[in-house]
């Protein structure tokens, strides 16, 4: 239907509303609506750049990105093949490697040293599109790629003289991602180019012709839901696929350029350097393709190319892998990956339980290991009770942290193994439930080796963990350090109360570090930070005074919005939940006047109650305001991250799903009015994806909300039949709580109105683009209140300008018409 028939049958369009900051929304003569000022400036403010430190802490490269490119990049043609969305024009990739966006072009670089502050920008053509760029390992150069009209370019920085160039003769190929790799200390590139003399694309019609087919043979199958536009479809598709991901691997002398070919060109997924900068590890695809699966799970060769004589040494063959369990694991060696301290020894797993976390079994993987030239057995070297999930390797030695994970029970245990003596009992590190915010351990601080490979960092035997220091007052970052022989952990740096400052990297010895800091008027900056004398925090905690220097000075972007105000608050769900949600109100807002607000949530499945309301996130952060977020700027109030905790075991968790959904915005409802900051009767409910569910689900099942904005959502949740979220039974299985979650069988019941929006080239599993289209037919057709929005070219995250105009537009003037300007009800609500 096009959009002018849609409007027929949709509420009218622009409202004229006098509002406290805004001017009424104006329309746009390109056919998109813009939300008016001051919103509309605060999109288009440009954001601070972002520090990346290079490897050896002396540079800081600074990367400026967009707020948002144009409907013009986000619409340029591509094709969808194998789970790739692929540019022919430029040969590029157009979605981002999650899958969730799009491809963005960075807007520039400049060169900090951190030493002395001086910063140098780096010279790039107008027009510019790099991508982001990756350091050498000695820290004197970084390389990235640049697309052009017709390809995608190899850059070369150096630090020394703080310029970049083009190499000549290189079209990197970055379908399928690893197009740039450092092959030894900064001096030589390993690339992923396209083939010399490939030809021209290939035509549709010079495939043969024939009728798409799929067929089961018996075996069960279940997997997660892919979109079948973006799986391969036919012949036609693998002639595109081949075309487009062949690659050639080469070697680039940064110093001269020369480029020297190794291998044929092949269909080359992964590449990773051995750390002897002599062997490389490559994934090439092969057919049979599968038309119900994406390229990650193709049949395929994992090889081994020795770069002194260009041979090539196959270590395993894997036929595709279309039958995996959901939240399972391909059978056969997995994840290969290298010894990071070893010249060229490669890891991987294999799973003992079928992949499927569903058997019990006493042990789920099994690791093996095997060493340059590939000729020898490989050796098992330990088995996990649960499923691997890596491994990190310090310096020297043979015992590396090794990780495995309980997705049933959402548990992580880490353990430090003695590879070379296999029958030796592993010894227990760290063992927690990943739900628990307040006493997780951290992650470990790695560094980058001068031959490119990455281990723990450690100092006279210790190590560093940083964290998020979670706590019932809010996040504040933490920099341990853990005694590997004592296993005793001392705490070197925690943020102030008053700001939010986490550590970046580790400065050899442990007593400096780099710290990125930012408080709700201070946007991040980075500082070098020097621990001091042990001192005693208020709160007991003993801890470093810490001095600090700045190294970076950037200026708030948007000083017109550093009048909003954010208060954490803590609250219970009626059954004694603990939850929390932080309340925005708008600049100028007086105490004691109640507000239209909006909820915003995105419901978290737990399965320990005493873990679903454990405060996650930060007061002292700097704020962008993006999304429903500017509608403060009109004078809202905003319920921002309420806690929506599904608890229960994981196996029926989803049989109580609306009971706590209820409980869990009633409560925050409730609070919010009790602060005197809400009013009542006019507030809406907002969610994207899992959370437009929740919004459609809770006006089915509540008369708390006036309206509700859902965008990218799924509301049918038949149609991923095998699972969604927590729930691990199939449809079959469990048919009355699919039935009960899904808002499609309950639209009925959806009297306040239902504003929908979808991005029209969501690829995300599960909430493709028609599941909006069937819930506005069925609101509409049952007599509701309902509007849908649909925005060309988009994926399951809104990239263009143009199309986050129109969300934030219509989700004002959806509001503003049925919550901020809406009658008084007659009763009073619950």
């Amino acid at each position: 239907m096009s959009r002018q028939r849609l409007r027929r049958h949709l509420p009218g369009g622009a409202l004229a509303l006098a509002i406290s900051l805004c001017a009424a929304p104006s329309f746009a003569a390109s056919g998109y609506n813009k939300p008016p000022e001051p919103i509309l400036g605060t999109m288009h403010t440009p954001l601070p750049p972002s520090a990346i430190g290079d490897p050896t802490n002396r540079t800081l490269l600074m990367v400026q990105q967009a707020q948002y490119p144009s409907i013009k990049r986000v619409a340029e043609p591509y094709l969808k093949l194998g789970g790739v969305r692929i540019e022919p024009r430029t040969r590029a990739r157009h979605d981002a490697s999650s899958g969730y966006g799009i491809r963005a072009c960075l807007e520039g670089f400049s060169l900090i040293d951190i030493a002395s502050g001086k910063e140098r920008k780096i010279a790039l053509p107008a027009g510019a599109c790099p991508g982001m760029p990756g350091w050498s390992p000695d820290g004197k150069r970084f390389a990235f790629n640049n697309t052009v009209a017709d390809h995608v370019e190899l850059w070369v920085g150096d630090v020394a003289s703080g310029t970049a160039h083009r190499v000549d003769g290189v079209a990197l190929n970055t379908i399928l991602d690893n197009d740039i790799q450092w092959l030894d200390g900064g001096n030589t590139l390993l690339v992923k180019q396209v083939p010399a003399n490939l030809g021209a694309a290939p035509s549709r019609s010079e495939a043969p012709i024939a009728p798409e087919i799929k067929e089961s043979l018996g075996g069960k199958g279940e997997s997660s839901t892919y979109e079948s536009r973006d799986t391969l479809t036919g012949p036609e598709d693998e002639v595109l696929f081949d075309y487009y991901t062949t690659s050639q691997l080469a070697k680039v002398d940064v110093a001269t350029d020369k480029v020297t070919p190794y291998g044929k060109p092949a269909t080359i997924a992964g590449v990773d350097v051995a750390p002897d900068g002599k062997h490389v590890l490559f994934e090439t695809l092969k057919r049979p393709y599968s038309y119900v699966t994406t390229w990650e799970r193709f049949a395929k060769d994992t090889s081994v190319l020795d770069t002194t004589d260009g041979s090539v040494k196959v270590i395993d063959s894997s036929p595709v892998a279309d039958r995996v369990p959901v939240r399972g694991v391909p059978i056969g060696p997995r994840d290969f990956g290298w010894r990071a301290n070893a010249p060229a020894t490669l890891v991987w797993a294999e799973a003992l339980d079928g992949g499927d976390w569903k058997t019990s079994v006493p042990n789920r993987d099994k690791v093996m290991m095997q060493g340059a030239p590939f000729t020898a057995k490989p050796v098992e070297v330990l088995r996990t009770p649960q499923r691997f999930s890596g491994m990190a390797w310090l310096a020297q030695g043979d015992e590396p942290f090794v990780y495995e994970y309980d997705a049933n029970r959402h548990w992580m245990r880490v353990t430090r193994v003695d590879v070379a003596s296999p029958g030796k009992a592993p010894k227990v590190i760290w063992d927690y439930s990943t739900d628990e915010k307040y006493k997780a351990p951290g992650s470990l601080v790695m560094q980058r080796q001068p031959n490119g490979s990455v281990v723990v960092q450690e100092d006279a035997g210790k190590v560093y963990l940083r964290g998020n220091g979670s706590s019932p007052q809010g996040d504040r970052p933490f920099l341990d350090r853990y005694d590997l022989a004592s296993g005793k952990t001392e705490r070197l740096f925690r943020s102030s109360a008053d700001a939010y400052e986490r550590v970046g990297s580790v400065l050899p010895g442990g007593t400096r570090f780099l710290v990125s800091k930012q408080s709700p008027v201070d946007p991040p900056n980075v500082f070098m930070a020097t621990l001091g004398a042990t001192t005693s925090a208020a709160d007991g905690e003993a801890a470093y005074a810490n001095s600090t220097t700045p190294v970076t000075h950037i200026t708030d972007p948007m000083p017109q919005v550093r009048g909003a105000k954010k208060r954490l608050v803590t609250y219970k769900r009626k059954d004694g939940v603990d939850l929390s949600f932080t309340l925005y109100t708008p600049p100028g807002y007086k105490e004691g006047t109640r507000l239209p607000a909006v909820l915003y949530a995105y419901p978290q499945d737990f399965a320990d109650p005493s873990q679903a309301g454990q405060v996650s996130g930060s007061q002292k952060t700097f704020d962008f305001l993006r999304g429903y977020r500017l509608l403060l700027l009109a004078g809202y109030a905003i319920i921002d991250n309420a806690s929506f905790p599904i608890v229960g075991d994981p196996k029926s968790a989803y049989d109580t799903y609306l009971d706590q959904l209820v409980a869990d915005a009633q409560a925050a409802v409730d609070k919010a009015v009790e602060l005197g900051v809400v009013d009542r009767d006019r507030i809406g409910v907002t969610g994207h994806s899992h959370g437009a569910l929740m919004t459609a689900n809770l006006l089915a099942h509540t008369t708390l909300f006036r309206a509700g904005v859902a965008t990218s959502g799924s509301y049918n949740k038949t149609l991923t039949p095998f699972g969604f979220q927590n729930e691990r039974r199939s449809l079959w299985a469990a048919t009355p709580v699919y039935e009960q979650a899904s808002a499609f069988f309950h639209a009925d019941k959806i009297k306040s109105p239902l504003l929908i929006m979808h991005g029209m080239d969501d690829a995300n599993p599960g909430t493709e683009p028609i599941q909006s289209p069937k819930l506005f037919q069925a609101i509409r057709g049952l007599g509701g209140t309902t509007r849908l929005v649909m925005l060309p070219y988009e994926p399951h995250w809104y990239t263009a300008m143009e199309s986050n105009e129109q969300e934030v537009y219509e989700m004002l003037t959806w509001f503003d018409r049925y919550v901020k300007n809406a009658p008084a009800r007659q009763a009073t609500t619950k």
